[in-house]
């Protein structure tokens, strides 16, 4: 499996961006796609997920500016970031749920990580 992510980059606060995620690879069906960050010093913690049925999470800080959605056919993952402040500042991580056949275990894969900055 592999997780291409693209749209990291430097903003100024107040600025949006937008981050995508694709994976590939052998896969028989996703249970769901997210991101989590980790900013330096600090834990990975989770930003957004959406579930195969379209049923999102969010980490309470980003509620309201940030809107994860997905396009299943093409087994991508988007994430639209609104309102950027300095405390978003961290590396982006894509990772999927998926199983590779039928009623197969549920696999978990990260991605490498795409550097978001939000400075003036």
């Amino acid at each position: 499996v592999q997780l291409q992510a693209s749209g990291g980059g430097l903003v100024q606060p107040g600025g949006s961006l937008r981050l995508s995620c694709a994976a590939s690879g052998r896969i028989f069906s996703i249970s769901d796609m997210g991101w989590h960050r980790q900013a330096p010093g600090k834990q990975r913690d989770l930003v957004a997920r959406i579930t195969n049925g379209g049923s999102t999470n969010y980490a309470d800080s980003v509620k309201g500016r940030f809107a994860i959605s997905r396009d299943t056919g093409e087994n991508m993952v988007h994430l639209q970031m609104s309102r950027l402040n300095p405390e978003d500042t961290a590396v982006y991580y894509c990772y999927v749920l998926y199983r590779t056949r039928y009623s197969g275990p549920l696999l978990q894969y990260w991605g490498q990580g795409t550097q978001v900055t939000v400075s003036s």
